[in-house]
């Protein structure tokens, strides 16, 4: 056997095991964003109404209060701004890549499932109120968690996504 033809037998061993490698520090790497989703830099978003950073706050639990976040509307259309949240009457928030929504969970877009779980619902059978407000305040102490957990589940999806399309091609052999 020469030389060349060790190397390509080498290299042909080899290959899956480096893919392999990647695929594990991949998987790591997707595990810890997705498990720390809470202590992840939130996405600095604009703010088209009612920045905390810019608006005297007197009273937080007021001012964060959320009922339901909702998209805003395109002008002279029925379709959603996806790029725009309505978060409560004071804070509307803009410039929200649309990128964001290509994270998928459970067939939906992990921001819209934040949309429909922040905010207060009464179930209809029991007459229980979740109201992610009291869970904010009472359990967390921050009454802008969840305006914050919008932010956070911003970068996770990008950061999700950008290491999803990094990720080299599936290849599928087929069987005798």
């Amino acid at each position: 056997m020469d030389l060349i033809s060790f190397v390509l037998i080498l290299l042909k061993r080899i290959k899956p095991l480096i893919r392999k490698r990647s695929s594990i520090v991949t998987g790591r790497e997707l595990g810890h964003l997705h498990v720390n989703y809470e202590t992840v830099e939130p996405y600095p978003v604009t703010f088209k109404k009612g920045n905390p950073k810019q608006t005297e706050i007197y009273n937080p639990e007021k001012f964060y209060y959320v009922t339901e976040m909702k998209f805003a509307k395109i002008k002279n259309s029925k379709e959603k701004d996806k790029s725009t949240v309505i978060y409560n009457n004071n804070i509307t928030i803009t410039d929200i890549p649309l990128d964001a929504y290509a994270y998928i969970v459970n067939g939906k877009p992990a921001l819209e499932w934040v949309m429909g779980r922040q905010c207060v619902k009464t179930d209809k059978k029991s007459g229980i109120v979740n109201d992610a407000n009291r869970y904010a305040v009472e359990t967390i102490g921050n009454p802008a968690y969840p305006l914050d957990l919008f932010q956070r589940v911003i970068t996770v999806s990008l950061e999700t996504m950008k290491i999803v399309k990094n990720l080299p091609k599936l290849e599928i052999r087929e069987t005798e």
